[in-house]
């Protein structure tokens, strides 16, 4: 289960990463990007939704989902704010804090403490995303970052209140989600005047690469404590400046292939303790 669990959180991270490229792609305002963002989820994870019969799972659960549901909506719209206000190497490396705010939150919510080597992953890890900030050119925009700070927090918490409610389907928890990030926008955007290529960005990041990296890394809380599966989201911090930069040519500094190597480091060698611990368990 734990293997399960470490590889949910890794192929939802990958995907994830695409979502900085994606908003830039989309090449339109930042409001618009939220608006269309939760409109095409929503409507994509409640299409399934429905498929699936689970209609009124929402009504059922009560708060608890519903506050994951805004949670999740808040999250994904301070993203996309914080992209279009400052560097993307900001962004990604401020939201590479949120190990630190979901075991502050795994300890407060669930009284579960991490264990010593997950710390230890996380400061070897942060030294990494340390490195990758010196690397950086200029400090950006001071909204932006706060932007990113807010999505941090909120990933943590997230995180914990995901792990401790592991009944929670996460397909209409993230259609949900859509819908907080649609009304959050609505007053502020213009989505109907947009150009061609916007809306197949806009299409390709709203019904497949963010709902299925949501729900991925969603299940993969039933496996993993939430600081473990924070410790994976770091990888968006290597592998957006590079895609960004194989496809719009904006290179990130050298100092981001050294820091992008030690948060990697950490996450393999924290894996790969795990998976023995977890191989010893079953003898």
């Amino acid at each position: 289960m734990h293997a399960r669990g470490m590889l949910l959180a890794a192929t939802g991270v990958v995907v994830l990463s695409f979502d900085s490229l994606l908003v830039r792609l989309a090449d339109t305002g930042a409001w618009n990007v939220v608006f269309w963002r939760g409109a095409l989820i929503a409507a994509s994870m409640g299409t399934v939704a429905m498929l699936r019969g689970r209609r009124g799972d929402l009504r059922l659960w009560g708060a608890g989902a519903a506050l994951c549901a805004v949670l999740f909506g808040v999250d994904s719209a301070l993203f996309v704010l914080s992209v279009m206000h400052t560097k993307v190497a900001n962004t990604v490396v401020i939201l590479s804090a949120s190990p630190l705010f979901a075991a502050l939150f795994s300890w407060l919510i669930l009284r579960e403490r991490a264990r010593l080597r997950t710390w230890g992953a996380i400061a070897a890890a942060i030294s990494g995303v340390v490195i990758v900030f010196a690397g950086a050119t200029g400090p950006g925009q001071l909204s932006g970052d706060g932007y990113a700070l807010g999505a941090a927090v909120l990933a943590g918490a997230n995180l914990n209140l995901l792990r401790r409610n592991a009944e929670f389907d996460r397909i209409p928890l993230v259609a949900a989600s859509g819908l907080v990030t649609l009304v959050i926008a609505l007053p502020f955007a213009h989505p109907l005047h947009l150009a061609g290529r916007s809306y197949a960005a806009l299409g390709a990041m709203g019904l497949v690469q963010m709902p299925l990296a949501m729900v991925l890394i969603a299940v993969s809380t039933r496996y993993l404590p939430a600081p473990e599966v924070s410790l994976f989201l770091l990888l968006e911090t290597v592998l957006a400046p590079v895609w960004i930069w194989l496809a719009v040519g904006e290179r990130p500094p050298s100092l981001t292939f050294a820091g992008g190597a030690l948060v990697l480091g950490a996450i393999t060698a924290h894996s790969w303790v795990s998976l023995r611990e977890q191989g010893r368990a079953y003898r």
